[in-house]
């Protein structure tokens, strides 16, 4: 990630630049939209509050992060395999 920048309109926020696959990034919109978050922005918000808040949450995070790189190179986890271990199954 770069340094932050600075928002002329608001001293106490800063703009950030996240670098991720185009793939990661349609699950995440797909995401925010389905729960109902306003924006990307707010969604990601709510995902590092939680992370932050919640550390022992942090090995979902990680998880995903291994799972990305591994899909980009070729090899991955089935969701199946994820919904399982986490217990978020839908249905």
């Amino acid at each position: 990630m770069s340094q932050p920048e600075s928002n002329e309109d608001d001293p106490e926020i800063d703009r950030i630049n996240l670098r991720i696959s185009r793939s990661f990034l349609d699950v995440v919109d797909a995401t925010w939209r389905e729960r109902g978050f306003n924006s990307r922005s707010e969604f990601i918000r709510y995902a590092l509050r939680d992370s932050v808040n919640h550390p022992e949450g942090a090995g979902f995070w990680k998880d995903i992060a291994i799972s990305e790189t591994q899909f980009s190179e070729g090899d991955g986890v089935p969701s199946e395999a994820i919904k399982s271990r986490y217990g978020t199954d839908d249905e």
